[in-house]
């Protein structure tokens, strides 16, 4: 892993950190919190972990709460550049304050949602009509893949998302959602990124490469 602030890389074993719980033999708090020492800048880490309610310190989620989270290019680099950089920037602070606020994070895993959508030629100003358009899509190169579909839908029914269209002027209306939902935002917004920037450009660079061995054995390219 790396430091947030120097951003030195140290190999993460489970020896270098220390764990304490803050619940008490009364009643079970689902939070505690992890601690290490950079070795690069013997800087403290602290992380904040948030537990399942129903299973005993079953971890569902992470914070990382010190260093605090710089803003610059190298703190989206987790992020494939494949990926536009408002995307990433967006997704990046989404996912650091799921712990923090459920709310947040969803309402700008939906804007994210909305501008990819839009930059995919669904330009409507209301994410529900959207996320219609793309299931109702009916161009073979652009039809989403069978195991995107029913997440994507789903989205609709998060936080009450039906009878309050997330529109261009209220993309950033905070609607409550559940942990859960919100963590689920997170994913689809990834498998997004993976089927629109990562997979095309991965497939192209191939292409490319192949095409490259072909020329130099006297063969046509591969057709497309």
């Amino acid at each position: 892993m790396r430091y947030p602030n120097c951003l030195g890389a140290f190999h993460d074993v489970e020896d270098d950190w220390t764990q304490q719980d803050f619940d008490n033999t009364e009643y079970y708090v689902p939070y505690g919190r992890e601690c290490a020492i950079c070795p690069s800048c013997k800087m403290p880490i602290v992380v904040l972990l948030r537990y399942d309610r129903n299973v005993r310190y079953s971890i569902m989620g992470e914070l990382t709460t010190y260093p605090p989270l710089v803003s610059k290019p190298d703190s989206i680099s987790s992020v494939s550049e494949e990926v536009p950089y408002n995307l990433r920037e967006d997704f990046l602070e989404a996912r650091n304050v799921l712990l923090i606020s459920p709310k947040a994070s969803a309402t700008l895993s939906r804007r994210i949602l909305q501008t990819d959508l839009a930059d995919q030629g669904y330009g409507n100003r209301d994410l529900a009509k959207q996320i219609d358009a793309v299931l109702t899509e009916s161009d073979p190169t652009k039809i989403l893949p069978n195991y995107l579909r029913p997440v994507i839908d789903a989205v609709r029914n998060f936080g009450n998302l039906s009878p309050h269209p997330v529109t261009d002027t209220t993309t950033l209306q905070i609607i409550d959602v559940e942990p859960e939902e919100a963590e689920f935002c997170l994913k689809i917004v990834e498998d997004l990124f993976d089927h629109y920037y990562i997979r095309p450009s991965v497939n192209a660079k191939k292409i490319a490469e192949f095409d490259s061995k072909l020329q130099q054995a006297g063969k046509p390219p591969v057709k497309s």
